[in-house]
């Protein structure tokens, strides 16, 4: 099937794989500056043009650091996404060693979907990235796994329903940004807002990986394609697990991996073995091919991981490989593979 919708024609092919900020803003080690700007630079001498970041990500610390590479390069050459529903307050006594003990940020976060909120978030991140304009903004974590929240998120998602979502699609229809939708790790979110609102992409993220695929490709594409929503995944590697670090996913409990997850992990391992595939390799190229999908972003903190993932999407994988998968069902049968590979 043909993607449709808004997002196929802003993520041009150029913009169809990008970097991923969490990494950048220290979220799970120290990332020193020179670091992060080789990382970036890396990443765009091998051809990134699509760049996801978030306010969130080390409490403002990626959008400063991707502002000082990205505000140096012609605007128009590249696309950036950021994230909204997060204010963040700088204040003498925080709590941000909490939330991101490695990113020495001195702000406190406060959580506001509302729409004068959003468009103060939009605006804050242009000062902090040193541009003029945003791409595509996503409403952050308005989901059951956001255990910050100061109320259920269902109550967040009504204020959401009419102050963020309403105050973007005016955004988007006035030219202020080119695209908007919701980033969220639950499925719940992102088939109530496009049922509900008016979205054009949104970033699904630890939900269409080779580890955990099914109810995305199940029951949250069909609902896509009836509304004309594209995806960028994001989490293709559940936070590197795939690629062997030792968490899951993200939040204080991710070193806690069930052993299902493990099992399945060696059992991928095993079938790459077999056919001499590189595992990561796979797990990003599998995650960017169903048809609903308008762009792939990964994470990166140095300059080899940046030229391993774009070198990752550049090879050809054995249909072997993705049969054997199938015959094992540790994907689903429905589940679109890469095309090429003999």
């Amino acid at each position: 099937m043909t993607k449709t919708g808004r997002a196929n024609h802003i993520f041009k092919p150029e913009f169809q794989f990008g970097l991923g900020g969490v990494p950048l803003g220290s979220e799970f080690e120290v990332v020193t500056d020179e670091d992060a700007m080789n990382t970036m630079e890396a990443s765009w001498n091998a051809g990134v043009r699509y760049f996801d970041v978030s306010p969130w990500y080390g409490l403002g610390l990626a959008e400063r650091r991707y502002g000082a590479f990205l505000h140096k390069q012609q605007r128009d050459s590249y696309l950036i996404s950021t994230k909204v529903g997060k204010l963040l307050k700088a204040a003498p006594r925080n709590n941000s060693k909490e939330l991101f003990p490695y990113a020495n940020s001195p702000n406190n976060v406060v959580f506001d979907y509302t729409a004068d909120g959003v468009k103060r978030s939009l605006e804050d991140s242009l000062q902090r990235l040193g541009i003029d304009h945003i791409d595509v903004a996503f409403v952050h974590d308005i989901s059951s796994d956001n255990v910050l929240l100061p109320r259920p998120w269902p109550e967040e998602f009504a204020v959401a329903l009419k102050g963020a979502f309403p105050a973007l699609s005016q955004m988007r229809d006035e030219g202020v940004i080119k695209a908007w939708g919701i980033g969220v790790n639950t499925p719940e979110p992102i088939l109530r807002v496009m049922q509900e609102s008016d979205p054009d992409v949104c970033l699904i993220a630890s939900q269409y990986s080779l580890i955990d695929h099914a109810n995305a490709l199940n029951n949250v594409f069909p609902v896509a394609r009836e509304h004309g929503v594209s995806f960028v995944v994001g989490s293709a590697l559940n936070a590197g697990f795939i690629s062997g670090s030792p968490r899951y996913n993200y939040g204080k409990n991710n070193w806690n991996i069930s052993q299902e997850h493990l099992a399945k992990r060696g059992r991928l391992r095993a079938v790459a073995d077999q056919f001499g595939v590189d595992l990561r390799t796979a797990a990003l190229q599998f995650s960017a091919a169903p048809d609903a999908v308008v762009s792939l972003i990964v994470g990166a903190h140095n300059e080899a991981q940046a030229l391993a993932n774009a070198s990752s999407m550049k090879v050809t994988i054995p249909q072997a490989f993705w049969a054997e998968l199938k015959r094992q069902n540790l994907i689903e049968q429905a589940a679109p593979v890469p095309e090429g590979g003999a």
